[in-house]
């Protein structure tokens, strides 16, 4: 390594999607850049409030340096607002301690303000390398957003990488509209990115940076790994094959945990990311190695001291900003949920003695001074309670590969659920025989996807989940079933979420989230709930698809409100050629102009109902009005938004 490449200023960028668990590719590149003595940074969210705050940075140290007889971190929210809009009334606010330099200060906020609005900042970029990770394809808008904003922020547009799935799956899409051209598959060659030995594939997770950023990922205290990369299958539907195409059947793992223990602590659950782990002949060493990492039936797990770790990686220095966060956070969550009465007192003086108290004034030092008198307090009064740990195989198991031997290994470990994918129809027997063997042997804890949209039909949705039903109704399991939408991998259906598979339509769609929505996409194990959320035959479930949506979501309401059997009557009374008519146009899940779409009264009529919304509707009762406000609450936040493929509600 020569000594140019060294002491880089690295940023490392997630768009701003809603996803459940971190970027491992970017933690494993601040694994990488770290081992160099590079700068890290990372950041997910809006690039353009991500920009403001480096900006208000340097510009509040510069402010101090005019005048340090003002806290000007105090005026954060109106010295960032001035920056981004410039308005004057904001002066007031953040000169209102300020004499003598008043004229010097402002010109300096309009400067500061200047360079961010008309994008001076884009003539001096401060990183020398960036890194954008990128995830669903559908997530297209946001991440080509992402990857122009980050070419402003580079002193060299080469040096912009762009990797991840996405990027793997349709990297001529994304050379041709951002001009960058993506590294796809995987970092598991030495010299991918600098000129050195290095296999960034290979190397443990940089935890830090998870803490730099305001985002919390729904996975917290977990171990995140694999113990085999690849697929043995090509299904059509996947993009495993084009990710990871070879398939490997142990990959090393005993020596990154100790590493990450080491580091970061002890985590709680194992989360593995194995694509089809049954195929690998290594199967049992691979539960020995579970087991040796601490994750055996009935295992236990008590949260080690977080705040003697963060001091420990300050006094190193180790990502200073992320474990100064994190310690803020660990002693006011203590002072606030854990200490009571005249200790809590003591404590808060402590954290005042040493400028703890608000955020803006932490430092390091402060910190490191302060921790011996307040270690003993943190100990005692930490939650020390024991918690189950679980093994997750979070991306399934492959029924095909499920046998007697395979079930015993795996009711060795905490698994918690077991995953087991029923992908289609045709897999049936060899999915109903996995689930026998998982009961068998004791687990009954279950989970599984339910690929829809694909090449299935309808009908076919039905039938697996009714299937899971019985299963728990004979053998004693819980499933808990995952409906995913499928999503095209290439082309342009593969950039947005609106594609409708041969079999389906779109208020076929829209009906099945609506149900989902309920529970946030799980069809739970009950009987009684599923006969009523889906019908108790076919006949009842594709009545319920083409009921109109208000009617599906509170469908208790618009019963008790006698809303469904109306619409019910007038579906009924329709004849075969009305029918049809009213079908072709339910099936577009489109209710503008009605009048120009129905050449029928009686169609018309039927349709009238897909225009009904709970402002139509006169409540009285108040536990109506409270599921009317709840509902208008959820279309608001666009609530099916997120009901697609690629996302687990668990």
């Amino acid at each position: 390594m020569t000594k140019s490449q060294t002491g880089r200023n690295i940023l490392l960028i997630e768009p701003n999607y809603k996803n459940k668990y971190p970027p491992i590719g970017l933690m494993k590149i601040a694994t990488y850049h770290r081992i160099l003595g590079d700068s890290i940074t990372f950041y997910k969210g809006d690039l353009k409030d991500f920009l403001v705050a480096e900006i208000y940075t340097d510009c509040i140290a510069k402010l101090a340096s005019i005048d340090s007889t003002v806290f000007w971190s105090s005026k954060k929210d109106s010295i960032k607002a001035f920056i981004k809009t410039k308005r004057k009334s904001l002066l007031e606010d953040i000169l209102d301690s300020s004499t003598e330099f008043k004229p010097l200060i402002t010109e300096w906020l309009k400067y500061f303000s200047d360079y961010y609005r008309k994008k001076e900042y884009s003539k001096a970029p401060k990183y020398d390398r960036i890194y954008v990770t990128t995830l669903f394809t559908f997530y297209w808008k946001v991440t080509i957003e992402t990857i122009s904003f980050a070419k402003h922020l580079v002193k060299d547009v080469s040096e912009l990488k762009v990797g991840g799935v996405m990027a793997s799956l349709l990297p001529k899409e994304i050379e041709h509209e951002v001009g960058i051209k993506p590294m796809t598959g995987l970092l598991d060659k030495p010299g991918v990115l600098d000129d050195n030995d290095i296999i960034i594939d290979d190397l443990p997770l940089d935890y830090s940076i998870l803490l730099e950023i305001d985002y919390q990922y729904p996975t917290q205290s977990a171990y995140f790994t694999f113990m085999t990369k690849g697929c043995t299958r090509t299904c059509a539907f996947c993009s495993v094959p084009k990710l990871e195409p070879t398939y490997k059947e142990k990959v090393p793992t005993i020596d990154k945990f100790e590493v990450i223990k080491s580091r970061y602590g002890e985590q709680q659950h194992l989360l593995l990311m194995d694509n089809n782990v049954l195929a690998s002949p290594k199967f049992p060493e691979i539960i020995a190695e579970i087991k040796t990492m601490g994750f055996y039936k009935g295992a236990t797990f008590i949260e080690p001291n977080q705040l003697d770790i963060s001091i420990k990686n300050l006094s190193e220095g180790i990502n200073d900003l992320a474990f100064i966060k994190r310690s803020y956070t660990l002693l006011h969550d203590l002072l606030r949920t854990r200490i009571k009465g005249k200790n809590a007192q003591i404590f808060y003086d402590i954290l005042d003695k040493y400028c703890l108290i608000e955020f803006d004034y932490v430092t390091k030092d402060n910190l490191l001074l302060a921790y011996d008198e307040i270690k003993e307090y943190y100990e005692k009064y930490r939650d020390k309670s024991p918690r189950l740990r679980y093994v997750d195989f979070n991306q399934g198991t492959d029924a095909r590969y499920v046998n007697e031997e395979n079930m015993k290994l795996m009711s060795e470990i905490p698994i918690n659920p077991l995953r087991i994918a029923f992908d289609y129809i045709g897999m049936k027997k060899q999915y109903v025989n996995a689930v026998e063997l998982a009961a068998k042997n004791g687990l009954i804890q279950l989970s599984n996807y339910l690929l829809y949209n694909f090449k299935d039909k309808p009908e076919d949705l039905y039938e697996r989940m009714r299937i899971n039903v019985e299963l728990n109704k004979k053998l004693g399991t819980k499933i808990f079933s995952f409906p995913m939408k499928y999503i095209p991998l290439f082309g342009e259906d593969a950039k947005h979420r609106f594609y409708i598979g041969k079999f389906w339509n779109r208020k076929f769609i829209r009906a099945i989230q609506s149900v989902l929505n309920v529970t946030k996409g799980i069809v739970a194990p009950g009987e009684s709930f599923f006969y009523r959320a889906f019908g108790k035959d076919l006949t009842e479930y594709f009545e319920i698809l083409y009921m109109p949506e208000t009617y599906i979501v509170y469908r208790k309401v618009f019963e008790d409100l006698g809303y469904s059997d109306a619409w019910r009557n007038d579906f009924n009374s329709l004849d075969e050629v009305e029918i049809v008519e009213a079908k072709s146009i339910i099936e577009t899940n489109d209710f503008e102009g009605l009048e120009s779409k129905a050449t029928s009264t009686k169609v018309l009529k039927l349709l009238t109902h897909y225009t009904i919304t709970y402002e139509d509707v006169n409540l009285e009762d108040g536990e109506l009005n409270t599921l009317k406000r709840k509902f208008e609450t959820l279309v608001k936040k666009d609530m099916f938004i997120d009901l697609t493929l690629t996302y687990d509600f668990e």
